[in-house]
């Protein structure tokens, strides 16, 4: 795919993730279904399979999860024709994304701790859960769309609900299920 952007639109792309930012609550993969609207759907900048293929790697390889959208900025600046446009792609796509979330946590934080015995302090922690988990649910029935049509899609869903009630109902390590799924994928069984 090759496209050409203009000033405009490379300030277009940090304007999203910008305005995106501020809404990750539970975590940047919970913005995931809006980043592929835009990217994928709306402009045409990235293809499915990058947008798709952004997640997976980023969530394969150690770190924080949010390495995927440095990711996304990436083959968009790739998808412009160079390596200079993928480092600004990437810059972009992260200090979007980063810098108001990261000034609004800091001074919430602050602000929460020094509070944290208040009604409303607590009521809004309450408040947050069930928004959390529908931004969760939307990027996982994004994800799992790329499933329909496979041979055995079936298996892969049961180890996902597998894996879910194994977190809900156990205080087993997030990856020890990580590296069962790696090796149920390295020996083909999903």
């Amino acid at each position: 795919m090759n496209i050409v952007l203009s000033s405009t639109d490379w300030m277009a792309l940090f304007g999203h993730f910008l305005s995106l930012s501020l809404l990750a609550v539970g975590g940047a993969i919970a913005l995931a279904p809006d980043m592929h609207r835009y990217l994928v759907d709306e402009r045409n900048w990235i293809s499915d399979p990058e947008f798709a293929s952004s997640i997976a790697l980023a969530q394969a390889a150690p770190g924080p999860n949010v390495l995927f959208i440095a990711l996304l900025g990436w083959n968009v600046g790739l998808n412009t024709g160079g390596y200079g446009a993928a480092l600004l792609g990437m810059l972009l796509a992260m200090t979007g994304v980063l810098l108001p979330s990261t000034a609004l946590t800091y001074a919430a934080s602050r602000w929460a701790h020094r509070n944290r015995t208040r009604r409303s302090v607590r009521a809004f922690k309450l408040a947050m859960a069930p928004i959390v988990v529908a931004l969760l649910l939307a990027t996982a029935w994004l994800l799992s769309a790329g499933m329909v049509g496979r041979p055995r899609a079936w298996v892969s869903w049961l180890v996902t609900l597998v894996c879910m009630l194994i977190v809900w109902r156990t205080r087993i390590h997030l990856l020890w299920l990580l590296g069962a799924g790696g090796l149920l994928g390295a020996f083909g069984w999903l």
